[in-house]
């Protein structure tokens, strides 16, 4: 499953390119709403075109029918993160961590959720992972 990927300055010809990518999508998407791959990259295509109500819908929708995928809560979490719904961010990072999201050298420098970082609430995440005994830099 692809991450979120970093938000990047898209050249003209880049930004037509994904808006013909997001169409095509959305097309397969709309002809099965099931099909989780098309979602996930499409849900990356929306972040990457800073469409961020629009990858949180697909993340909500994944969430649905992967709900024991932690990569899915992680990703919801980043979606919430560049909405600024902190409360929500943190939910479904503890979501995805007690599913067995591990990767804990990205959630500390992915820039999908630099604004939760700073957010008190983060803490919380913290001390979740300082608690499992893990080593977070």
């Amino acid at each position: 499953m692809p991450q979120k990927s970093n938000l990047k300055k898209l050249t003209r010809r880049g930004v037509r390119e994904l808006d013909v990518k997001i169409n095509f999508l959305e097309g397969i998407v709309k002809r099965d709403p099931g099909y989780v791959e098309a979602l996930q990259i499409l849900g990356d295509h929306y972040t990457q075109r800073g469409r961020f109500e629009h990858s949180l819908k697909v993340d909500q929708q994944l969430s649905q029918l992967e709900p024991s995928n932690p990569l899915v809560f992680y990703n919801l979490a980043c979606s919430h993160s560049l909405n600024g719904e902190f409360d929500d961010a943190v939910s479904a990072l503890e979501k995805a961590i007690s599913l067995g999201y591990r990767d804990f050298k990205w959630l500390t420098k992915d820039p999908d959720l630099r604004r939760l970082r700073k957010h008190p609430l983060y803490r919380l995440i913290q001390d979740k992972i300082r608690k499992m005994k893990v080593k977070v830099t």
